[in-house]
Order: C-alpha cells, then structure tokens, then sequence
C-alpha cells in the first residue's frame, strides 16, 4: 500500500493530501477508518514519510470529497484553476442540457 519516500521529491503533496483531510472536517483518526488505515500511516503520508499508491491516492480523494485536489496534484496546476475548469465545464453542459442539472 505505501512505500518509503525518497528525499528530493515534490514535497508538497503531504500537505495537499493533509488540505484535503481538513477541508473534509476529518481528523486523522477518522480518515485512517476509512481507509482502512492507521492513524499512524495517514500522518506519515500528510508528513511525506509514505507515499500512497494510485488507487489510495483516488480512495482518499474519494473519501475526502477532494478529486478536483487530486485532479490538480497530479496535473502540476493550482486546485483553483481546477475548480474553476470543473465550474465552467458544469455551466456549459447545463446551459447544453437546457437547464437540466446532471
């Protein structure tokens, strides 16, 4: 499931992973829950000691609500820009469905 991380790496994907915890109003106790995790392993991962595997990575952002930050970790760009793009792509396809909410 984790493997160890390797210094030198981009070094904030713990403290998105720990953004995306906290913006779900999750401790850490209740995510490793979820997860199926310990408490223990969930701070090493938002600490950089651990890094996720792919599928983790998705459960997490699943489990947290937070796929557009995920969205944005893995293509390198600001969560904003992300959410913004989802945002707009949303408007379109209702204004394309006539108003209809999908």
């Amino acid at each position: 499931m984790h493997q160890r991380r390797e210094g030198g790496e981009l070094n904030d994907i713990g403290a998105t992973f720990r953004k995306m915890r906290k913006r779900a109003g999750l401790s850490q106790e209740a995510l490793a829950e979820r997860l199926h995790i310990s408490r223990s392993n969930v701070s090493r991962i938002e600490s950089n000691k651990l890094t996720l595997t792919f599928e983790d990575a998705i459960r997490w952002a699943q489990n947290t609500n937070a796929q557009d930050m995920l969205v944005a970790l893995i293509m390198n760009v600001d969560v904003s820009l992300v959410a913004n793009f989802v945002s707009q792509i949303t408007q379109v396809a209702t204004i394309y469905l006539g108003g209809a909410v999908i």
